[in-house]
């Protein structure tokens, strides 16, 4: 019979053995810490359920109904001891649990700068964080090292026991930067700017991927982390300042379009204003980024003047990475006054044009001529980058 029980443990065994226990087994401070984070949860509430299934069987068994020994208590319907029992011991565990939530969402926020390199090892005030510049393709990792002028596809490095502050963005959809054995996940989205400061503890080769679906080459969508030590690391930027080519915004627009399962790319140089304007979706030649164009609304905006800015503000991808509505972007050219009820129809303004500048650009106030003034047909013109 044990025999038998052994053999019916097999095919677990064999379901066990394709797990892969990285969460619970970091080799980073901070996935170390919300690995505790989720042992001491699931300890906590544990407190509850296990007794709770236990007392469930003992009930069922000791008061079966051919137990003519058990206690038959028809009138019974109030005890202080386990309404105490009952009351108490879930509130303490849900206090326990605010608490361990409330301190771990604050000390393990990923914008917060790292306080310690591991348990009882303080940060060395000497050492700079390592910064890391983290863009999602469509379907493909990104990372540009300012400091070091390099940059990357679907690899990553960092030595061992130093800070690592990491920006992420996005080029089209969201997607999450994730690294089990480094720290938990962190959405990137474009024209938003994601931190993400952590620390390897443990040299080694570790998968990184996307943790949120982007579409068909979302499968493929992985990359390696390595965690090497300083000469190690000094020897990898070395190398791929050897092996690697030019990354200008040129060079950007052609890698942008998407494809599946790339290899390892490396590249000796960088354009250092990439990632900014890749975080302000104008690496396109005449975009406006979102910078100026932010602090333009800022200053009270440009009125009617700015219409004429609507063709640089666009960001499109269509023509180098395609869509539904053609290969050609499409721009708003033209905003019209929507048209008076029928029978209402006014007059043409026969009133001299007003000059006065407009306020926050100070950009003069188009002219309206009486012809334009009445076109009152509200429109949305559109044209095609091609006709332009």
């Amino acid at each position: 019979m044990n025999r038998l029980k052994l053999l019916a443990l097999l095919p677990l065994a064999a379901l066990m053995s394709g797990c892969n226990f990285v969460v619970l087994s970091p080799s980073g401070d901070i996935a170390m810490q919300q690995r505790n984070l989720v042992v001491i949860s699931t300890g906590l509430m544990l407190l509850i359920i296990v007794p709770v299934m236990a007392l469930t069987v003992f009930f069922a068994w000791r008061y079966r109904s051919s137990n003519t020994t058990a206690r038959y208590e028809p009138e019974w319907h109030h005890s202080t001891k386990l309404e105490l029992v009952i009351w108490s011991a879930p509130l303490l565990i849900i206090i326990c649990l605010g608490a361990l939530t409330w301190m771990g969402t604050h000390l393990l926020d990923p914008f917060r700068p790292l306080q310690r390199i591991s348990a009882g090892k303080p940060i060395d005030p000497s050492v700079k964080p390592l910064t890391v510049d983290v863009v999602a393709l469509d379907w493909k990792w990104l990372f540009i090292y300012p400091e070091q002028g390099i940059a990357t596809v679907n690899q990553v490095a960092a030595p061992v026991d130093r800070p690592i502050d990491f920006h992420i963005t996005a080029s089209s959809v969201m997607n999450s930067f994730y690294i089990p054995a480094l720290a938990g996940q962190i959405y990137a989205m474009p024209g938003m700017d994601t931190q993400l400061h952590a620390v390897i503890n443990k040299a080694g080769t570790y998968r990184g991927f996307s943790a949120n679906y982007s579409g068909a080459g979302f499968s493929g969508m992985h990359f390696a982390f390595l965690g090497l030590s300083n000469q190690s690391f000094d020897d990898w930027v070395r190398r791929v300042k050897a092996d690697g080519g030019a990354l200008q915004k040129t060079d950007y627009l052609q890698l942008e379009r998407p494809s599946v399962n790339d290899p390892v790319r490396h590249y000796a140089s960088v354009d250092p204003d990439l990632y900014r304007a890749i975080l302000n979706m104008c690496v396109e030649p005449g975009k406006m980024c979102e910078s100026d164009m932010m602090t333009i609304d800022e200053k009270g905006g440009l009125g009617l003047a700015g219409i004429r800015n609507t063709l640089p503000l666009t960001y499109d991808q269509h023509a180098r990475r395609g869509a539904v509505l053609g290969a050609e972007p499409s721009y708003v050219t033209a905003l019209c006054t929507p048209a008076a009820p029928r029978g209402q129809e006014t007059a043409p303004n026969s009133a001299s044009p007003n000059a006065t500048p407009l306020p926050g650009a100070e950009a003069a106030l188009p002219l309206l001529t009486p012809a334009s003034a009445s076109t009152t047909s509200f429109l949305l013109g559109t044209r095609r980058k091609s006709d332009s």
